[in-house]
């Protein structure tokens, strides 16, 4: 094994149904902090409590999550390099995931007018859990075959939507009383039931998963080495054809998910007067339908293929944020979020079928790293600035959502590029 490019040899073991459900179980973990840090509590707290304003809150929610997104674009593919070079999945991703608890944890500190703070904790907490995604996402090709890639990785997502529900139901009496003076205290307080949620349906995959040994004659800088296999990577891209013309179209519409994923709650407060409670009921809706959406999508992905499965669904997306441009009563938006969410789960885990089945084996962690970070997290960086923007010079959300369909429609053409027959051979 060479000193400074050693890589682990595979074990040719394949992973059993309980070390597939360990992994699910990462999913069920990590969706506490997305639905309520990210979808539904700590949004709404920072907008309404903490930031104060509608225009200004939007603006500055959707500057925490671009920074904190392209911080994690910026580090995401080294560290999936570094962690293919070193082995040491496992480990980078606990790094993050307990990155993500603590400063998730700490939230319950920030008051009123703790703009700063707030958003300093925010954006080190979603790049621990954006980051941890990516050594995640990467253990997928390890634990079952390409046959099983959408179904496996549709049960990872259902489990989340799961999760998702679960959390929301625990957190739903502390949100009885919504944003009232008296209530805060409690809302803060699901911010760090969350981090625990987190915490400990992520300790499974610590505890049965192990990294693959390397020795190396000299202890090389896995950072440094990292780098240098991404900048290997991109050199030789042109090689990798498909890989490419997916990760562009992916950039695209992913964009416009994360970006409607992100003001959601914020816009169905202020543009169509949700209380919390029933934010809360909504995305309920929209996890029980998510974990439907990724049952059944995951099926149809492997009947299908993932490219066609991805199609289907930018279309109901498309249908999604143009009827919520039209919507005028919470029961057409509820109607809507249940095509949402069997969306959302399907898209997402069509689209990590597609990667694992474009990756070449030997670069699984650093090419995720591109798919998950250059690609997945730089593309939220642009949509949820120009959601914040449009609003704040606006003041009207349902122009800030219209925008997103943009996103959808590019992403559909830039999709009919990639020829998903050719798997991962270089092209």
């Amino acid at each position: 094994m060479n000193k400074m490019t050693g890589s682990p040899s595979p074990s040719g073991r394949k992973a059993s149904r309980i070390q597939i459900f360990v992994w699910t179980l990462f999913d069920f973990a990590n969706t506490s902090f997305s639905v309520i840090i990210i979808a539904v509590g700590y949004s709404l707290y920072f907008k309404n409590i903490v930031a104060g304003g509608k225009g200004q809150g939007d603006f500055l929610w959707g500057i925490a999550v671009s920074i904190s997104m392209f911080i994690t674009a910026a580090i995401a593919p080294v560290l999936g390099a570094a962690a293919d070079f070193s082995s040491r999945r496992k480990r980078f991703l606990f790094g993050f995931t307990v990155v993500s608890v603590l400063c998730t944890s700490l939230l319950y500190f920030v008051n009123e007018g703790m703009i700063i703070a707030g958003m300093v904790l925010f954006i080190i907490a979603n790049i621990g859990f954006e980051g941890g995604i990516v050594f995640y996402d990467a253990f997928l090709p390890n634990i079952t075959t390409e046959r099983s890639y959408g179904r496996v990785s549709g049960y990872g997502y259902a489990m989340g939507y799961f999760g998702s529900l679960t959390t929301l139901l625990l957190v739903m009496p502390l949100y009885a009383n919504g944003f009232v003076a008296s209530n805060l205290g409690n809302i803060r307080f699901s911010f760090v039931l969350a981090a625990i949620i987190f915490f400990v349906f992520a300790s499974p995959l610590f505890l049965f998963f192990r990294d693959h040994k390397v020795t190396f004659q000299k202890k090389p800088s896995y950072v440094r080495a990292g780098w240098q296999r991404v900048m290997q990577t991109i050199s030789h891209l042109k090689d990798y054809r498909q890989v490419a013309r997916f990760m562009l179209a992916f950039f695209i519409y992913n964009d416009g998910i994360l970006t409607v994923i992100s003001f959601a709650s914020i816009f169905a407060q202020q543009t169509l007067n949700f209380s919390l409670r029933e934010i809360i009921a909504l995305f309920a809706v929209v996890q029980a339908s998510g974990i439907v959406g990724s049952l059944i999508f995951g099926v149809v992905t492997d009947k299908i293929g993932p490219k066609k499965t991805i199609d289907i669904n930018l279309v109901l997306w498309l249908v999604v944020v143009t009827a919520a441009y039209f919507v005028q009563s919470k029961e057409m938006f509820f109607a809507i979020a249940v095509v949402a969410g069997s969306s959302l789960g399907a898209a997402q885990s069509a689209s990590r079928s597609l990667m694992a089945l474009l990756t070449p084996k030997e670069r699984e962690a650093e090419f995720f790293g591109f798919y998950d970070g250059l690609c997945g997290k730089a593309s939220a960086v642009i949509g949820t600035f120009l959601f914040g923007l449009i609003s704040y010079l606006t003041n009207n959300q349902r122009l800030s959502i219209l925008s997103v369909g943009a996103f959808f429609i590019i992403g559909f053409v830039l999709l009919q590029r990639v020829d998903d027959t050719r798997a991962a051979q270089a092209t």
